[in-house]
């Protein structure tokens, strides 16, 4: 029987993403508007998140409400540049890993987040699956996609200036492994994996060059944040936050344990040089420099 294919990962390794896309990039507006809406949905209190797509861990700092993060991305570089801004602490778990391979026992979070990741994702259900079965019954799961249902790409639509439909359900992709999805495509997969929506905020509704240059950048966030609430009613930003909480039957891990070997599933590991090793099959998982390695080489 042949194995089926693996999707494709998005791999940020080596990139200056944080340095050129946010520092650099005339980003302050989003990353506020962004930081407000994680404000508005975050629970008051978690014990272990799950943050997935973590970058060089802009958003972690706050997700104070939890008392340990584990901080999940493809990219040991952009790892090692959250561990250069966060720090190395018992607080702080850096783990290297494929979404749609995660290496964790079932029911071992009772929170997670996923921002600005999903739009890398070709397999978006299946990330989400991978998700749902990381987390306990009642965990809050905050999400963010890019939304193709946003009134500029709904205006070039009707003026013929872009082929594709912001109307229709299936995700375009506008650049290799770059998707934007309808709200409802969003929804369908989060209900048939395992999560009902609690709340959703529309974000970066002034996501305009020229909006931000004439504005001031405080009104501008203020002006997002009174909007932000309109998302309830309508999805029409080219950012959407949804909250949602996992529901289900699901057994929920032991407090010690964490991980599970890719290969046969156990969660007992052995402790070794630059390693952990499955007591049960043998397979080596690098732990290097403080990054756990759990991706899988490619066949």
């Amino acid at each position: 029987m042949k194995t089926p294919e693996k999707p494709p990962v998005c791999d940020y390794e080596g990139s200056d993403y944080q340095t050129s896309f946010w520092d650099e990039g005339d980003r302050e507006y989003e990353d506020r508007v962004e930081a407000l809406a994680l404000s508005r949905l975050l629970p008051d209190a978690g014990s272990l998140m799950l943050e997935i797509g973590v970058g060089a861990g802009r958003n972690t700092p706050r997700y104070e409400a939890y008392q340990r993060i584990v901080l999940v991305d493809y990219s040991t570089t952009q790892l090692q540049q959250a561990q250069a801004n966060l720090g190395t602490s018992d607080r702080y778990t850096y783990v290297a890993a494929d979404v749609y391979q995660l290496p964790f026992m079932p029911g071992v979070f009772d929170g997670a987040t996923m921002i600005r990741t999903l739009h890398h994702m070709a397999e978006p259900l299946l990330a989400l699956q991978q998700v749902r079965a990381s987390l306990q019954p009642g965990a809050n799961f905050i999400l963010e996609y890019a939304n193709k249902h946003n009134l500029k790409a709904i205006f070039r639509y009707l003026l013929g200036r872009q082929q594709w439909s912001p109307f229709s359900i299936e995700p375009v992709e506008f650049t290799e492994l770059n998707f934007d999805f309808h709200p409802q495509a969003i929804h369908r997969w989060l209900e048939s994996s395992g999560f009902s929506v609690t709340r959703q905020l529309t974000v970066s509704h002034f996501r305009e060059r020229t909006i931000k240059r004439y504005i001031p950048l405080d009104l501008l966030v203020k002006l997002d944040g009174l909007a932000q609430y309109t998302g309830g009613l309508w999805q029409l930003t080219p950012s959407v936050f949804v909250a949602s909480t996992a529901i289900g039957d699901t057994p929920a891990a032991a407090a010690d344990e964490l991980f599970r070997c890719l290969i046969c599933n156990h969660a007992d590991f052995e402790d070794a040089p630059a390693a952990i090793i499955c007591s049960n099959c043998g397979r080596n998982w690098t732990f290097e420099n403080g990054i756990y390695d759990f991706r899988l080489e490619e066949s």
